[in-house]
């Protein structure tokens, strides 16, 4: 289609107020058909993606960026798996793959800001309260939380990814959105309705298909599978909200069981915030055009970024915590003192009477622990204001939240 015709056609329809899927962007190699609906009256059309391939063969060019990015995957779970408290690790991750997936959608939280409402949760005072941003973003690691223990006891199903959904979007912005159910009406992505998914009737079939595709055996790599699953899932849209938090939150969680990690240490989120134009178009190419090769390609770089970046990130903080070893025993710390870093390592914030709760002593006694560490700088009174007064060790802040 010429760009004249197209750009005539637009016009047309925004003198009509309808604005229509472009249905000749969409080629024969699209994996999916197009199916008429009817939006307010007017024509208009649905994706249906196709059931995903049990067999793909990687090409050449994609077998390199494979084998570096499960080289470094493989390495990063090597470190996670032996180390003796992997909490150090995962935790940082969890909390900025909870940030960053949330800044995707627009929900932003600084990490001191998360800190505090876990430490403190309040509910929102009004609509423009931002504690409604920090409550969202809290909400996703407790999702992730709640999907992990429920992975314990069963595999990964279309009742935990509705159980995700519920913990999301719970007493947030989008409780109204029907929290934990599948949608039931018709949705469209963008304001210009550049991608409409699956209506309603085809949602539950195209999502029992990918259920089945998650644990049938498929002679597909296996990172390669959770990357196109992930297509999949945002291709059905399956929820009037929350779609592409869920389904990184599913991404992840899909990485560790099917690549057989001990922890679930690769998130995304970050990557694809990074890159978040490439990261849309790459997922609408894939839909109108079958361009797989881009997408995967995308998807195997950011895995071995965000590898990379998560080994970095714990070799600094290991010896940030060697450091501030050392700097108690210099200056005549104590076994309290010593359990306050361990913590501070996990979660970079504390107040006196958290400090207090923890070790079951008195509350000037836990001021008088956390004051030594202001003194040697290992934490430093928030700014942010709030009772209690909370504090944080800024330089754990940096290396695990830090760009």
């Amino acid at each position: 289609m010429s760009v004249k015709l197209k750009l005539d056609r637009l016009s047309f329809n925004l003198r009509t107020n309808i604005i229509s899927m472009d249905k000749g962007i969409f080629t024969t190699s699209a994996p999916g058909r197009l199916w008429e609906i009817s939006v307010e009256g007017h024509k208009d059309w649905a994706f249906i993606p196709d059931p995903l391939p049990d067999e793909w063969e990687v090409s050449t060019d994609l077998w390199g960026l494979l084998v570096q990015a499960r080289e470094e995957l493989a390495r990063l779970d090597g470190v996670g798996r032996y180390m003796p408290n992997y909490n150090l690790l995962l935790r940082p991750l969890q909390r900025r793959e909870a940030l960053r997936s949330s800044s995707l959608e627009g929900t932003y939280a600084t990490p001191q800001q998360l800190l505090l409402f876990e430490i403190e949760p309040r509910e929102p005072k009004s609509a423009n309260d931002p504690v409604n941003s920090w409550q969202e973003v809290w909400n996703y690691n407790r999702s992730l939380e709640l999907a992990l223990s429920l992975l314990e006891q069963r595999p990964l199903s279309l009742n935990l990814i509705r159980a995700m959904h519920q913990a999301l979007l719970s007493g947030v912005r989008g409780f109204q959105r029907d929290p934990g159910n599948f949608r039931r009406t018709q949705v469209h992505i963008g304001s210009d309705r550049r991608f409409i998914p699956p209506p309603p009737n085809e949602v539950m079939p195209c999502l029992d298909v990918l259920e089945k595709y998650i644990h049938r055996e498929k002679g597909i790599e296996p990172l390669v599978s959770c990357f196109m699953v992930h297509y999949q899932f945002e291709a059905i849209h399956p929820f009037l909200d929350g779609n592409g938090r869920v389904g990184r939150l599913l991404l992840s969680l899909m990485i560790y069981e099917q690549c057989q990690l001990s922890k679930p240490w690769l998130y995304l989120s970050a990557f694809f915030d990074k890159y978040k134009d490439e990261y849309i178009n790459l997922l609408f190419q894939v839909s109108t055009e079958g361009n797989w090769r881009d997408w995967l390609s995308f998807c195997l770089r950011g895995t071995i970024e965000q590898s990379k970046d998560a080994l970095s990130r714990f070799d600094k903080l290991l010896k940030l915590r060697n450091q501030y070893m050392e700097q108690l025993k210099q200056a005549g710390g104590n076994i309290r003192l010593n359990r306050l870093i361990e913590h501070l390592f996990e979660s970079p914030a504390i107040t006196v009477s958290q400090f207090a709760k923890m070790c079951g002593i008195q509350y000037n006694t836990a001021r008088a622990d956390i004051v030594r560490l202001v003194n040697i700088n290992i934490l430093s009174e928030s700014d942010i204001v709030a009772r209690p007064k909370i504090y944080f060790a800024p330089d754990i802040l940096e290396i695990a939240y830090g760009e």
